[in-house]
């Protein structure tokens, strides 16, 4: 099932999450006046900077800890057909990742608790209602 871990790239549009920061007046004066002088396109853009900066500043630090905790960098999407391969096989699935992990739509949640011991993600996870409800115990 590795075979479908992707690591990620920077995308645009409805790829992403938003997140909300409260910012002070002068913090934020600061960026406005970064971008007016053609810095920055706009404060988004000095945002995802000064993130990736600082991301990159820390990389090594991430890398060892993603190394400690198992996680799987990118996008990670488990299908039905990966669960019921799972059920076959007498595992139990901890998922660790550090990106993306979705679970399909066609997943139901007697299959997802049959199969799924433990959900661990740093970023975004994506299963339908039911099965997040199903897995709540086990998600952290």
């Amino acid at each position: 099932m590795t075979g479908n871990v992707h690591e990620l790239r920077p995308r645009a549009g409805g790829e992403t999450e938003k997140i909300t920061i409260n910012l002070g007046y002068v913090d934020l004066g600061h960026i406005d006046l970064l971008v007016q002088d053609g810095f920055y396109s706009n404060r988004t853009d000095l945002i995802r900077t000064a993130i990736r900066n600082q991301i990159e500043r820390h990389a090594e630090a991430a890398k060892q800890s993603m190394l400690r905790k198992s996680l799987d960098l990118g996008l990670r999407h488990y299908s039905r057909e990966d669960l019921e391969a799972a059920r076959a096989a007498g595992q139990m699935l901890r998922i660790n990742v550090l990106g993306l992990a979705s679970i399909a739509s066609d997943v139901t949640s007697e299959l997802a608790r049959a199969t799924i011991a433990s959900v661990t993600v740093l970023g975004a996870f994506q299963a339908s209602p039911a099965v997040k409800a199903a897995l709540a115990d086990r998600t952290r």
